[in-house]
């Protein structure tokens, strides 16, 4: 005799099944009792009829409805989890869908950084609204962990210095129209990337609190030019507001713009943190009559976003075109942008300046923890030197080559506190730029739909209805209470170390605590280059001290080329 093994029922269809069976009760209760019960003799009679039974009738379309979509659930073969879960699978990705939402607003502690923390947040908002930053009871930071760091503050504090000293001149030799910049700016935010209440909200603050407002590489907008705050004008591998029909650089246009007052400084864009060596596409679905103008593009097409620069192709290059922006801008500061990665290539621009005797005015080091609307998973979380190490390595190899005294560097990344300023002032830096900062003070909540354009707060997204919500005229204010209240903390920690400038911050102010729990001087796990060392013959070996193979890659860097890879791989 055969025994037959009948396989379970699959619980998994029990959801479907009761829904089928509700829809099926609702209908006979329905069909039995209410339908006969309907009178027809007027629309009021009707509705007074209906009125007792429209519970059922609710539940019926409700279960039917729900019946339905798990058939269409079986039947579908582009989810497996549907059609093993029809009607329950569902809530898979309801939850998936407000993930984000459940973790920020449920789970997520004040210390986690994705990629910045409730507690950071909630510091720009606050002094984005004029409201007191304190904090109380103490600090939530264990002070014990590897990697805290403190700054040292004096015995002898002294007065606050003046919030308006907090400047830097930057324009070098060459430079005719030297600009005074605040220690803290607005970093590069394409119009397009953000929408034009949000370029209108930061441009007011910037005038109305006297930074700079970078315009990153989407060009200058009729939006940054509204309220008349100061502007740098980034230019990318597009050459957007200054490009031919074919895409390449035009000189005139570009000496026409850059003749505007409002323009202070340009800034040529190499690379960008968040995904260095990648260009960029706007599809032209995307663009708008306003943006295909700005940019300079046709509406018709998608507008490309090369990797690399067509106006130049070497080191020696890139400084000769400097030199010829500064010329077309009479005499404008002119820099630029990178995030550093192969060291070859950033010696290769050192040894350029020191062969041609052409500077830039500054150089921006953008640190690969830099924010983006939209980059790939691979560039954004393991391409390019994070800030830290790469602001080092310039400030330290410009010392070194002789040069730093000319040259003005800024940097980015992930600055949001007076704290973030004074370290990066410490590394060498003489300002500091904010995208996110600023974000969050336009009333950005971190939702990471930048790639959507269904940005719920209507930063970053080009949808006239949800950019409505932002008023530039409110938010510009905010913008510019976040940037005063920030200055005005590293005023407060200039004075409790007993400074009066950020430029007298040294890496020997601040201790972080090592790997052994020992505290450390942040100066002595830093790349440290006396003026001149290299440019003698011991440049290779001083280099080694810090990291092995460094020396070799100063010895093989050539300004006539970016690599070459028969000869050296670093």
């Amino acid at each position: 005799m055969t025994i037959m093994h009948l396989k379970p029922f699959p619980g998994r269809y029990i959801p479907w099944l009761l829904c089928i069976a509700l829809s099926l009760f609702f209908l006979q209760d329905i069909l039995v009792v209410q339908l006969p019960r309907l009178s027809v003799d007027s629309l009021e009679a009707l509705f007074e009829s209906f009125m007792p039974g429209a519970l059922d009738w609710s539940m019926l379309l409700l279960f039917s409805g729900l019946a339905l979509l798990g058939l269409h659930d079986v039947r579908q073969t582009r989810h497996a989890i549907l059609r093993n879960y029809p009607v329950s699978g569902h809530i898979r990705f309801v939850f998936e869908k407000f993930r984000p939402e459940i973790r920020q607003y449920l789970i997520e502690s004040d210390r986690d950084k994705v990629p910045f923390s409730y507690q950071q947040r909630v510091l720009v908002y606050r002094r984005a609204k004029n409201l007191p930053a304190t904090q109380a009871f103490g600090s939530i930071i264990d002070p014990y962990q590897t990697g805290y760091e403190w700054l040292m503050q004096s015995l002898a504090p002294i007065p606050h210095p003046d919030p308006a000293t907090l400047r830097v001149m930057v324009g070098g030799a060459d430079c005719t129209q030297p600009y005074s910049l605040s220690i803290f700016n607005i970093s590069a935010m394409s119009y397009g990337s953000l929408s034009a209440n949000a370029i209108m909200a930061l441009n007011k603050g910037a005038h109305m609190g006297g930074f700079a407002h970078d315009t990153g590489e989407g060009s200058v907008s009729a939006f940054h030019e509204r309220h008349g705050g100061d502007l740098i004008w980034e230019i990318g591998s597009g050459y957007f507001g200054c490009r031919t029909k074919e895409g390449r650089f035009d000189p005139e246009r570009f000496a026409e713009v850059a003749a505007r007052p409002q323009i202070k400084m340009i800034e040529i864009k190499l690379s960008q943190g968040a995904k260095p060596a990648h260009g960029g596409v706007l599809p032209a679905a995307k663009i708008t009559p306003e943006i295909a103008r700005t940019r300079g593009i046709p509406m018709d097409k998608d507008c490309i976003s090369p990797a690399d620069h067509s106006a130049f192709k070497t080191p020696l290059e890139l400084l000769q075109f400097i030199q010829k922006l500064r010329r077309l801008s009479n005499g404008k500061p002119v820099g630029f942008k990178l995030c550093i990665g192969r060291m070859t290539e950033w010696f290769a621009l050192v040894k350029a300046m020191l062969a041609s005797g052409i500077r830039p005015d500054f150089i921006v080091v953008d640190g690969s923890e830099g924010g983006t609307g939209a980059a790939p998973v691979e560039f954004a979380d393991h391409i390019g030197m994070p800030l830290r190490d790469a602001l080092r390595l310039v400030h330290a190899s410009l010392v070194g080559a002789g040069l730093r005294d000319e040259i003005r560097i800024g940097a980015s990344g992930k600055i949001i506190s007076a704290f973030d300023i004074m370290r990066v002032c410490a590394l060498g830096a003489d300002w500091a730029n904010s995208a996110r900062g600023f974000m969050f003070a336009l009333g950005c909540i971190q939702s990471r739909t930048c790639d959507t354009n269904r940005c719920p707060t209507g930063v970053a997204t080009q949808d006239s209805s949800r950019q409505q919500a932002l008023d530039p005229a409110d938010k510009g204010v905010r913008v510019a209470n976040f940037h005063r209240n920030t200055i005005m903390g590293v005023c407060e920690l200039l004075g409790a170390t007993g400074l009066t400038h950020t430029r007298q911050v040294t890496p020997s102010r601040i201790l972080v605590r090592g790997i052994s729990g020992r505290p450390e001087n942040l100066a002595h796990a830093l790349l440290n280059l006396r003026k001149g060392d290299l440019l003698g013959e011991e440049a290779a070996a001083k280099l080694d001290q810090y990291v092995p193979g460094l020396g070799i890659a100063w010895q093989h860097a050539d300004p006539t080329v970016w690599h070459e890879t028969k000869k050296f791989n670093n």
